[in-house]
């Protein structure tokens, strides 16, 4: 068989099995979109609104989750044209779409639009969505955004580890970095266990002690509001730091990144009609979530809050147990998170030119053993690497503004928008076509001076 031009990557490209009817109810997806989205990254929420004000706050997560929302509608109403492009031109050659009636005119030649020679199939991962909107380079695009996505989020796992611990264990000597060192040799030995089913307790481990971290913050402020220990008036609306307002948006925007899994959450769907709906709700109750968080932890420590909310809990033990389950969580889960990336560099090192004739020439028993002490080397400097980074990184809150700033920016706004003007540009109302173009340049302009403002410091 011959080399297909848009190649499958583990993950980020699931198996073909993935593309059969899903059995997912609408209860199992609301609860798989809150699992998808909702992560360490909302533990730094109360920081963000301390910086920007707990109304400009409110306002931007409120911006942020509908601007996230619609863009994952365009990438569902992407994904339905090409669907239906595959049931009707599954066997042409070349194919023209004139006048075609879909709600509206289409007059697409889709032999550029769905990139040349590129065979119909179902559109499954986000790089496909790339690959047949503009080619192979919008794949190239699209997963090189997921892979920086993925170590940021790798990166930001330790790091929160590593400043929780620190906090918890102030041993003489000991910096963030050498908590974070200290991770590397057991995070080496996870990355070799072969499934990843096993860690999925601890996943859920992890969700769960965020919760129990965002109740301690909630039963805090109640407990200071009851004492009097703090006036509402003291605590900011508005900052009167403009700089602040880019760098709480960056860490909104990462809190709302998912991007990766919205197809496969649709499609994971019994019916996939209501996925729009579902996800509506899903993104209401989110919403609303983050913002009385938000401003439920600034109101508790005031201009004290740190940019892990963790860190300001009271020194008792329920607290503690709580930011050790965290660490545990997330040291266990960290393997999750860099799979993808351990997958992407692995595929592309197998389709090397020395490994190809190392194939050819060698005995496939002696190949099998490189193979896996190569797999296991990878791994092994992926995440030494990843430490590496971890450990220049300021603290968690500036990490985590960067990365929403610039990638999740980029993957949440900008590629959506540009991919829908490709693809459906000519088949669009004037006012659909204002709006995406005004996405795309929001997302840009945001990914720039988001990205400047955080790295000069607000």
């Amino acid at each position: 068989m011959g080399e297909k031009k848009c190649d499958t990557i583990p993950l980020i490209n699931p198996s073909p099995s993935s593309s059969t009817q899903g059995t997912a109810s609408k209860l199992q997806t609301i609860g798989n979109i809150i699992v998808s989205i909702v992560g360490t990254g909302v533990l730094g929420l109360p920081f963000a609104f301390r910086v920007a004000g707990w109304l400009a706050g409110s306002i931007g997560v409120v911006i942020t989750g509908l601007a996230t929302f619609y863009c994952m509608l365009l990438l569902v109403s992407i994904n339905s044209f090409l669907s239906f492009l595959n049931t009707v031109f599954r066997d042409t050659d070349i194919i023209y779409v004139s006048k075609l009636t879909l709600h509206r005119t289409l007059n697409i030649q889709c032999r550029e639009k769905l990139a040349s020679e590129e065979e119909l199939k179902e559109t499954t991962t986000y790089g496909d969505l790339g690959c047949r909107c503009m080619g192979k380079p919008g794949r190239y695009l699209t997963e090189f955004l997921i892979f920086i996505s993925q170590c940021g989020g790798s990166v930001a796992y330790l790091v929160f580890i590593g400043q929780n611990l620190a906090s918890l264990f102030k041993l003489h000597g000991l910096t963030i970095a050498s908590y974070i060192f200290l991770l590397v040799p057991i995070e080496i030995a996870l990355s070799w266990i072969g499934s990843l089913s096993a860690f999925a307790p601890f996943s859920i481990f992890a969700d769960v002690c965020n919760l129990l971290a965002m109740a301690f913050v909630v039963k805090e402020d109640v407990q200071q509001a009851i004492g009097g220990n703090f006036s509402f008036r003291d605590r900011k609306a508005f900052t009167d730091n403009l700089g602040g307002l880019p760098f709480a948006g960056g860490m909104a925007v990462y809190c709302f990144e998912g991007f990766g899994m919205t197809l496969a959450l649709e499609q994971s769907m019994r019916e996939r009609r209501t996925f729009p709906k579902v996800l509506a709700m899903s993104f209401t109750w989110i919403t609303l979530v983050y913002i009385l968080f938000g401003i439920f932890g600034y109101m508790a420590y005031g201009d004290e809050t740190k940019d892990i909310i963790t860190l300001n809990l009271p020194r008792d033990w329920t607290a503690i147990a709580v930011q050790i389950g965290l660490c545990l969580g997330l040291a266990f889960t960290f393997p999750i998170m860099v799979h993808p990336v351990s997958e992407i560099v692995e595929g592309k090192l197998k389709k090397n030119i020395w490994f190809e004739k190392l194939r050819n020439n060698d005995a496939e028993d002696s190949i099998t053993r490189l193979e896996k002490l190569g797999i296991y080397m990878g791994r092994a400097v992926l995440v030494i690497v990843l430490a590496v980074l971890a450990s220049f990184v300021p603290g968690f809150g500036v990490f985590v503004s960067l990365v929403g700033s610039s990638v999740c920016a980029l993957i949440s706004f900008v590629l959506p928008a540009s991919f829908h003007l490709t693809l459906l540009g000519s088949s669009l109302s004037l006012w659909q076509k204002a709006l995406d173009v005004f996405v795309f340049l929001c997302g840009l302009l945001f990914a720039a001076y988001g990205t400047y403002n955080t790295i000069i410091g607000f």
